[in-house]
C-alpha cells in the first residue's frame, strides 16, 4: 500500500470515527426521512468528487459516472418535452400533440393549424441519424453542413453587432465629460481616458508591420501591462466565482450535514 492510499484511509477512518461520535453523543441530529437521505447522498457525492484530490478511486469514479448519466438523462427529458415536443410535433401532428402530449397548446379550446414547413428539420433530424449507421454515414453531412453554415452566418451577424461594432462604439467616447452646469465630472472623464488608452495601446502591441522599438516600443509595453490586468482581472475573476461554489459545498458540509453551527 503506498503513502497516498494510507493517507486516503487514514482520513477515511479518521472521518467515519467523527461521525460516528457526534451521531452516538446526540450533536448530529439530520432531518429524518427523504430530506435526511437527501442530506447524507449529497454530502457523499461531494465527499466523493472532492476525493479525486487523493488521486483516481472507486469513489470517485462512482459520482462521476453517475453524474453524467443523470445529466445526460434528464437533459434528454428536458429537450424532448420542450423543444421537439411542442416545437416539432406540434407543429406536425397539432391535433395529436395538444389532446394526449400537450394540453396547453390549445388556445382558446383549438389545436394550433398544422405546419407543414416543418418537415424539414425533421428530414435533417433523421439524416442526422444516419450518422450511426455504418452503409451510409455521409448522408448525415447534408444536414450537419446546413446547421453549421445556417449557424455561422446568424453568430456572426450578431458578433458584427453586438461585439465588433459594440466595442468600437463604447470606445468612442469624449475626453472630457462635463455635468448639466458645465463642470468636469472627475470619474467619467478618468474612466475614459483609461479605456482609451488601454485599446490604442493594445492595438499598437499587436501591430506587428512596425519594429517595437524607440516611442512605438513604449506605447507596445503599455499594451502588454494593459492586457496583462484584463487577463488577470479576468481569471481572479474566474476563480472568485469557483471559490464560490467550493464554499457553498463546505457551508453545506459543516451546517446542513454535521451540524458544526445553526443555519
Amino acid at each position: 500500500m503506498n503513502r497516498r492510499r494510507l493517507i486516503w484511509a487514514a482520513v477515511m477512518l479518521a472521518a467515519g470515527a467523527y461521525l460516528v461520535l457526534r451521531i452516538a453523543t446526540g450533536k448530529m441530529q439530520a432531518p429524518v426521512g427523504v430530506k435526511g437521505v437527501g442530506i447524507w447522498f449529497a454530502a457523499f457525492m461531494t465527499l466523493a468528487i472532492f476525493s479525486f484530490l487523493f488521486g483516481d478511486n472507486p469513489a470517485y469514479k462512482f459520482a462521476e459516472h453517475l453524474f453524467v448519466g443523470v445529466s445526460a438523462a434528464y437533459w434528454m427529458v428536458v429537450t424532448f418535452w420542450t423543444a421537439l415536443v411542442p416545437n416539432l410535433f406540434g407543429k406536425l401532428f397539432p391535433d395529436l400533440v395538444a389532446t394526449y402530449l400537450m394540453p396547453g397548446l390549445k388556445e382558446n379550446g383549438k389545436a394550433p393549424e398544422q405546419d407543414l414547413f416543418y418537415l424539414v428539420p425533421l428530414v435533417f433530424g433523421i439524416l442526422l441519424l444516419w450518422r450511426l449507421s455504418p452503409k451510409a454515414p455521409w448522408l448525415s453531412r447534408w444536414a450537419l453542413a446546413f446547421i453549421i453554415g445556417i449557424t455561422a452566418g446568424l453568430r456572426l451577424i450578431g458578433f458584427l453587432s453586438s461585439d465588433f461594432i459594440g466595442q468600437i462604439r463604447n470606445t468612442m467616447v469624449p475626453f472630457v465629460v462635463l455635468s448639466a452646469d458645465g463642470g468636469p465630472l472627475w470619474g467619467d472623464t478618468i474612466n475614459n481616458l483609461v479605456t482609451l488608452v488601454g485599446v490604442t495601446t493594445a492595438l499598437c502591441y499587436f501591430y506587428f508591420s512596425k519594429e517595437h522599438d524607440g516611442v512605438f516600443g513604449r506605447i507596445s509595453r503599455v499594451g502588454i501591462w494593459t492586457l496583462m490586468i484584463t487577463f488577470g482581472a479576468g481569471f481572479g475573476y474566474t476563480v472568485m466565482g469557483r471559490v464560490a461554489l467550493l464554499v457553498g459545498r463546505l457551508q453545506f458540509l459543516l451546517i446542513d450535514w454535521l451540524r458544526l453551527a445553526s443555519p
